[in-house]
């Protein structure tokens, strides 16, 4: 039986399994391999209020779960869900004979069968009404309440199944997270790009600032790692002379959980020739816009108490002078370690010991400029020590042509224009595995070199992009916990 059964659950089970023996006693198969389904319940209900002709006429098979019974003597109704809503059927005694016996072996919770008609009951509700009925599944387990669903948290994501039985948001969360992914896949092909795939597979944990999940291949011998980014192989498609490329896929980060972080989540990453960053945050604006019209009908979206507006142009905020505004620093005065160490302590921030430059400005950027971005917006112009892959700015030399894109302080997408200089990349690379000799345990991009060398063979001009499906799904369904919009999160034990 699996899990341990408290005594109610293993009396109810009991009783289940004594109505399966029965059923097979009957001659009936509770668990058949098929049943002929001509419309589901939506469907069945569109055509009633369309047909102009009389209800009989109107013949359909359904199927779905049984999730409401009331008996009425020798009549019964039954309230059957399936992936399309719900829909009342009717069976009468009268019209079933020795068929509606079999109602006896029927619990909340089964699934069912139906051959019948279309018609209004005298309340005005659209029904069937049952000539046939067959068991197609049953139950061994009680469904949760419906009323009140689940209402332990971890019960709801480690039992998703149950969650989505119970819960009319649960269920509509994870179809508008499908709706978002294939909203953003036309968006992209329409665009003109061609979608790939990339190993999950690597050698070497690039593309990225995180800590990887390792493996071993026992027959090549060697160890692998989980991808934290798709960047560098895309990057490797540019130089081999796609021009348009893009990748809805898993990365896996060996790092914490919380309401905005799991170790495996989805990206979106497209890289464009002949584009820069500004050309990127044009198409950013404009596809998230695109998504959240088809997901919720409107650029305008409710999050939370506050009302979100997608519709471009977003506004452009320099990184410099946000930081500035938000905390006094003035990072190009702090151009050491222990300078900007001693600033952010002196406004409060409490500083971990053995942290780069970068590490330091991203927690500065965390604690006192992302809660202050609100509304849809793009924090640009990153330094070059927290940008080991983007170009560097023809305008100051100590920045790049980065952004990151912020909804309600929550970052949804980073993009450059991307390095193309061979040897300025190779001397960052080499700069990055520097420092992570020196600082033991913070995450730093890792030299591949495969990738400069594919690089060395020339990669025009590109503007990149990752843009996180996950947390995009979250603002567009109005989720605050990340593990709302994942349809099986990782929990701790």
């Amino acid at each position: 039986m699996g899990d341990k059964l408290s005594q109610s659950e293993s009396e109810f089970f009991r009783v289940r399994l004594e109505k399966v023996k029965k059923l097979r006693d009957m001659g009936i198969d509770p668990y058949p391999a098929r049943f002929d389904r001509t419309h589901t319940s939506a469907e069945a209900i569109s055509e009633f209020e369309k047909s102009a002709e009389p209800p009989e006429d109107i013949e359909v098979s359904l199927a779905g779960r049984v999730i409401a019974r009331r008996g009425m003597g020798k009549a019964t109704f039954l309230d059957i869900s399936d992936g399309d809503g719900t829909i009342q059927i009717l069976l009468r005694q009268n019209q079933m004979g020795e068929q509606y016996d079999i109602l006896e072996q029927l619990d909340i919770g089964d699934w069912i069968g139906v051959n019948g008609t279309m018609f209004r009951t005298r309340t005005g509700q659209i029904s069937a009404q049952a000539s046939k009925f067959h068991i197609i599944c049953k139950a061994l387990r009680p469904l949760p309440e419906k009323w009140h669903g689940l209402t332990d948290t971890e019960t709801r994501y480690r039992q998703r199944y149950l969650d989505l039985i119970a819960s009319e948001s649960a269920m509509k969360s994870a179809k508008s997270r499908s709706k978002l992914v294939s909203s953003i896949r036309r968006f992209m092909d329409e665009k003109g790009f061609i979608e790939v795939e990339t190993p999950m597979l690597v050698p070497i944990a690039a593309g990225g600032m995180a800590t990887p999940f390792s493996t071993h291949h026992n027959s090549l011998n060697r160890n692998l790692y989980l991808r934290i980014a798709t960047e560098l192989h895309l990057k490797r498609l540019i130089v081999g002379g796609f021009e348009k490329v893009y990748e809805i896929g898993r990365v896996f980060r060996n790092e914490g959980i919380d309401q905005q972080h799991n170790p495996e989540f989805t990206t979106m990453e497209s890289y464009e020739a002949f584009a820069d960053y500004n050309d990127v945050m044009a198409m950013v604006e404009n596809m998230v816009s695109h998504c959240a019209k088809e997901i919720t009908g409107s650029a305008k979206v409710k999050f939370g108490e506050e009302e979100l507006d997608f519709t471009p142009p977003w506004p452009r905020i320099d990184l410099h002078q946000k930081i500035l505004e938000t905390s006094g620093i003035n990072f190009f005065e702090c151009e050491t370690v222990n300078s900007l160490a001693s600033a952010m302590k002196d406004i409060g921030i409490d500083i971990d010991q053995q942290v780069s430059w970068g590490g330091l400005l991203d927690k500065l950027i965390s604690e006192k400029v992302e809660p202050s971005l609100r509304e849809p917006c793009f924090l640009v112009d990153y330094p070059l020590a927290m940008s080991p892959l983007a170009k560097k700015s023809s305008k100051d030399p100590r920045i790049v042509e980065r952004f990151e894109g912020f909804v309600h302080g929550m970052e949804i997408c980073n993009a450059f224009s991307e390095l193309n200089d061979p040897i300025d990349q190779r001397q960052r690379f080499e700069e990055q595995e520097r420092l992570h000799q020196e600082f033991q345990g913070e995450d730093m991009d890792r030299l591949d070199e495969d990738f400069l060398i594919a690089i060395e063979h020339g990669m025009p001009p590109t503007g990149g992009l990752g843009i996180g499906i996950d947390r995009l799904a979250m603002i567009l369904t109005n989720n605050v916990s990340i593990r709302e919009v994942i349809l099986f999160p990782q929990l701790r034990n």
